[in-house]
């Protein structure tokens, strides 16, 4: 009998460990103590915030919407040599200390039927420790359907990748497409976007060329260049200016175009 209620007891608290583990546990940050953080809010090629809550990491830059809960675009530059196969130990998603009303916890995905689908792909930052796990802040996920995740949008950031082994460092601005009306996910309301947008830009040295993407947020087994779009078009969707720092004449020459000219598809 003794023997019987130890065991139970142990069981017992072996749960509420584990429950306590599982829904209070959250690791120290992410963000590496012995680097400078890249501030880019004087990067030529920053989007616009619809909410001004623009917040600077080391590796990359967002602009996060608490309405929302979800960053509204994420921006940040793929150079050839973060381009690694190194091995890395997959971290926790935590809130991101740096979003003043704090990112979304990563447990209102939990149950949800999405994936926490990363911005800023953990395969673009293997290169550092500090740089792959800070695409684990919860403000660089946005929830994606899982067939779409390991799907067409997998597809599409290893065409980056490969774009970028092949043409030299890109500029990569990414995120949901964020309106009124979308289904939302756990306590803080989630929300789901029904459509993602990828915009990459490579320097030709006398000028930029830029294409975009905006998809369903749904598998496909179309070709990616069916989903090119004109940046106008984008900007319309979601509201942003992508290049707002770019001479007006700039912007009406290349925002126009659905261009897939300068990338091999």
């Amino acid at each position: 009998m003794k023997n019987k209620t130890l065991y139970a007891l142990l069981m017992f608290i072996c749960i509420v460990g584990f429950w306590l583990f599982e829904n209070f546990y959250t690791p120290a940050t992410y963000s590496n103590p012995d680097t400078v953080e890249v501030d880019l809010g004087d990067f030529d090629y920053l989007p616009s915030s619809t909410n001004g809550e623009v917040v600077n990491h080391e590796y990359f830059t967002l602009s996060y919407s608490e309405t929302y809960e979800q960053a509204e675009w994420v921006a940040y530059q793929l150079k050839k040599d973060h381009l690694t196969s190194d091995d890395r130990k997959r971290p926790y998603f935590i809130e991101d200390p740096k979003v003043t009303s704090k990112s979304a916890d990563w447990r209102n995905y939990r149950g949800s039927g999405y994936d926490r689908g990363h911005l800023v792909p953990a395969g673009d930052r293997r290169f550092s420790e500090f740089a792959f796990n800070e695409t684990f802040y919860t403000s660089n996920i946005s929830p994606q359907d899982k067939d779409f995740n390991a799907g067409i949008w997998n597809r599409l950031e290893q065409q980056v990748r490969y774009w970028c082994k092949q043409y030299g460092d890109l500029i990569v601005i990414t995120g949901g497409v964020l309106e009124d009306g979308l289904k939302e996910i756990g306590d803080e309301d989630v929300d789901v976007p029904d459509a993602f947008y990828k915009i990459v830009l490579k320097d030709k040295g006398d000028r930029m060329e830029v294409i975009a993407f905006l998809i369903p947020a749904k598998d496909s087994e179309k070709s990616l260049s069916q989903f090119v779009v004109s940046i106008d078009e984008l900007e319309a969707k979601t509201g942003i200016d992508f290049f707002q720092k770019q001479p007006k004449a700039w912007q009406d020459e290349v925002e126009s175009k659905a261009d897939i000219s300068g990338f091999k598809l």
